[in-house]
């Protein structure tokens, strides 16, 4: 094999960490544009319950006034379109 055409070990190193830290950095941008959350607006939050439905009985609701989906305080008797029944 001619000498010019073979890859160094060094050359094959940087193609690894560059293609390792590129890696990573879609990782970190896809993890925060999850992280992101929904408007209350968006997701027809309101400070009442609709019937048994509300924030305290819900998979998503953070005690004592948070939600994993719905951004700012949140209300345990309130409500949004993303309910889910709490196991």
């Amino acid at each position: 094999m001619d000498e010019n055409r073979r890859l160094s070990r060094r050359a094959i190193m940087k193609g690894a960490l560059l293609a390792s830290t590129t890696a990573i950095a879609v990782l970190v941008r896809s993890k925060e544009a999850l992280a992101q959350k929904a408007s209350k607006a968006s997701m027809q939050y309101q400070d009442k319950p609709s019937g048994n439905k509300q924030c305290s009985n819900c998979a998503q609701f953070i005690p004592a006034s948070s939600c994993q989906i719905v951004e700012g305080t949140i209300s345990p008797q309130g409500f949004c379109i993303s309910w889910q029944k709490k196991s």
